[in-house]
């Protein structure tokens, strides 16, 4: 008989090929399936998150449960989204297994983290996913905007997708996705992830990402409102503000916005803070 208060048995190598192998899974590239094999890696980001026993957590694209079941070694309650019907009907059986005294706190919602519109039970206080490569800023932001609940989080994404999100105005690779995600959070790199704890290993390198909610920029234009002005500012990076404005209103409208903004019409999008593009669309004739 199995102990129901020891805490979860971690999955290593040997038992993410033994459950792929069992359900005939074949990683498919396009749903970005890369699984954890290292039980020290699961561990290192559920210690990074700073997940207690006070907070529900969100997991997206739980796959086998690697982290699912580091998570259960802290979380008072972990709720995992997957996409994928077999992946989650194989997930609650693998979790009574490997953490029967913990089973009780987990529940798996099948369907997509970029359409779903709730989460069933308690109020999400955190975040923690190994982010499906190829939607992870999607999933990221729709999440954000979904549940005010989430307190903080931390996701792992490909390398370039953790800098262009924790970018700072002023850099290189800062962007839409940097704009968006500080509307919501303070962001921050929080580390990096080798190639060799995933099967099968990715051919690009992983970077975690932290981040802690915030309240948005304190603005009369609506969210929707202030990203369109984002969009337009970096859909052609190497052009002027007053220039990619224009396809939002007119050019005096976007002079007077601009100069009511405090904001030099030459300047690119690449120089501006999300409070800057929040006073633009201020003053923009939204219809």
């Amino acid at each position: 008989m199995s102990d129901t208060s020891a805490g979860p048995r971690l999955l290593g190598p040997a038992d993410v090929r033994a459950l792929a192998a069992e359900l005939d899974l074949r990683p498919t590239k396009q749903r970005g399936q890369n699984f954890v094999i290292d039980a020290n890696t699961v561990r290192r980001i559920v210690r990074e998150s700073g997940v207690t026993d006070h907070d529900v957590v969100v997991e997206v694209g739980p796959g086998l449960g690697s982290l699912t079941l580091a998570l259960l070694e802290v979380a008072g309650r972990v709720v995992a989204i997957e996409v994928d019907e077999v992946l989650a009907a194989r997930l609650p059986e693998t979790i009574a297994t490997y953490a029967p005294g913990q089973a009780d706190r987990f529940e798996v919602v099948l369907a997509d983290a970029m359409r779903v519109t709730e989460v069933p039970g308690p109020a999400p206080t955190a975040l923690v996913a190994n982010l499906p490569y190829n939607v992870s800023v999607p999933v990221l932001l729709h999440l954000l905007m979904l549940l005010p609940s989430l307190e903080r989080g931390l996701v792992m994404v490909q390398s370039e997708v953790a800098d262009r999100l924790a970018a700072a105005p002023g850099s290189k690779v800062y962007g839409v996705p940097s704009v968006k995600a500080a509307w919501y959070a303070d962001v921050r790199r929080a580390g990096a992830i080798g190639r060799n704890v995933f099967w099968p290993a990715p051919n690009v390198d992983s970077g975690l990402v932290a981040w802690t909610r915030r309240e948005p920029p304190t603005t009369t234009a609506t969210r929707e409102q202030v990203f369109a002005v984002v969009d337009a500012a970096f859909a052609h990076r190497r052009k002027v503000l007053r220039g990619v404005l224009r396809s939002l209103a007119p050019a005096e409208d976007v002079d007077a916005a601009l100069e009511r903004a405090g904001i030099d019409p030459l300047a690119r999008g690449e120089s501006l803070r999300v409070e800057d593009f929040a006073r633009i669309a201020e003053g923009l004739p939204w219809r």
